[in-house]
């Protein structure tokens, strides 16, 4: 092989020296970047993705859906990219979706001004890689339309394998579909292989509020109140530190051939299931054969409520087989007597297939005992802890005193907020702009009460 040292020796010494000489200053911030997480405490498989971290700041300066200064604008301007709050309050949709299709972007709602920021009368769709949404509340609710009229809502989902996705401390209620859900195409691809590469990965979901999705209300389907869905082939997904309460169902449901960890989550008031996992064989006829599902099951908490059926804290139904790693999970009825740990809803041949030994820990998880759960996710959960809006802190409370219910409009539990609007400028030397982290403590609510 030739050396390359000769094809350096043309060069004038001084050029060679400079170009060592750079070199060496790139290393170390090359070092540097390579592990730096999205935010401090970012965990899962997406805890390193960059989202918007170097790009352009883009602020927020109006409360209107569409327009100069709209979340709309910024979140579909191409680039790297931060979106900032310069207004908080409430942002009317108009019975639409706001979808996500350009990479690269960090969705900063703890720069709002108080109360926030609350998307209403609509739903966020994720469509692009490297994306990271934190502290934003949305609640689409039945915005007025009739029973089984549709569309129906997602608060948040994502989409056409969206990868390195991040969804932490949000509040997301009164979906008409599922509160926050990693969809997908089911078979993109020839192989499992390419399945599984293709379809939506890497994504974390942690501690959001994720309640009270609307039963009998627009769904053309009917009865739909979900927490979240898993789709086929979705894989490594963590959901972690999640509020769960008053959902019927998919708390979370995974389906077929979908792979993740569910840690640490507090489950309140399941109505039909908890956790659940459903090949469905109808919508696998050309496909055979079957792939199997993965789950873990670390550190939950699940109590019955007001509106929980007979269920098994997970359950199996469908078709396909699905393996099942499960530890230190606490199942308790309404007087906290325990509740059956597995069960199965389904008469098909699926199988759960036991796992020995507790598949690797994703990255930065660290569980936390599941009797240490209830009071670790009261605290931390949802959009803005430190300063919750009056919708979150009904909840919160509900879910301490056993109380609250399975809903089919949001007009039941007061309806849609109205906050007046507020503004603040956004200055630059308050944030930690590579993390979007406070320098400078945020004004804190009310104590609850």
């Amino acid at each position: 092989m030739q050396s390359i040292t000769p094809a350096l020796a043309p060069l004038p010494r001084i050029l060679a020296m400079l170009f060592a000489a750079a070199l060496l200053a790139l290393a170390p911030a090359a070092a540097a970047n390579e592990g730096a997480l999205a935010f401090p405490g970012a965990q899962g498989w997406a805890a390193h993705t960059p989202g918007g971290r170097g790009g352009r700041i883009i602020r927020v300066t109006t409360l209107d859906a569409k327009g100069p200064g709209s979340f709309t604008e910024a979140v579909e301007a191409k680039g790297p990219r931060i979106v900032v709050f310069e207004v908080g309050g409430v942002i009317d949709l108009g019975v639409e979706t706001v979808r996500i299709d350009e990479p690269f972007l960090t969705i900063a709602g703890q720069t709002a001004p108080q109360p926030g920021i609350t998307l209403i009368r609509g739903g966020l769709v994720i469509a692009a890689h490297d994306v990271v949404v934190r502290h934003i509340r949305v609640r689409p609710g039945e915005a007025g339309r009739a029973k089984r009229e549709g569309p129906d809502f997602d608060a948040i989902t994502t989409m056409r394998g969206a990868r390195d996705v991040i969804v932490d401390h949000c509040s997301l209620t009164w979906a008409t579909d599922e509160n926050l859900s990693a969809s997908s195409t089911r078979f993109a691809g020839e192989t499992p292989e390419e399945w599984l590469q293709n379809a939506s990965r890497r994504i974390t979901f942690s501690n959001n509020i994720l309640a009270e999705g609307l039963a009998d209300s627009v769904h053309p389907k009917g009865e739909h109140s979900k927490g979240t869905l898993i789709h086929d082939h979705v894989n490594d997904v963590l959901i972690v530190g999640n509020l769960y309460a008053h959902n019927m169902e998919r708390n979370p449901l995974f389906k077929g051939g979908a792979r993740g960890q569910v840690i640490n989550n507090l489950i309140y008031n399941p109505g039909q299931k908890a956790v659940h996992y459903n090949l469905i064989a109808e919508e696998w006829i050309d496909r055979q054969p079957y792939q199997p599902g993965q789950m873990v099951l670390r550190g939950n908490v699940m109590r019955a409520g007001p509106d929980t059926g007979e269920l098994a804290f997970f359950m199996l139904g469908g078709s396909g087989d699905m393996e099942l790693y499960a530890e230190d999970n606490l199942v308790v009825d309404r007087i906290g007597e325990p509740l059956p740990q597995t069960g199965s809803y389904t008469t098909a041949p699926a199988e759960l297939i036991r796992l020995r030994r507790a598949p690797e820990l994703p990255f930065g998880v660290e569980p936390l005992p599941a009797a240490q759960v209830q009071d670790a996710v009261i605290a931390d959960a949802g959009a803005r802890p430190w300063d919750r809006d009056q919708i979150d802190r009904r909840i919160v409370a509900d879910v301490i005193e056993a109380r609250g219910a399975i809903i089919d409009s949001e007009q039941e539990v007061g309806g849609y907020p109205d906050h007046a609007e507020t503004r603040q400028a956004f200055v630059e030397a308050d944030w930690d702009l590579e993390t979007m982290e406070p320098l400078r403590p945020l004004p804190r609510g009310e104590p609850l009460r």
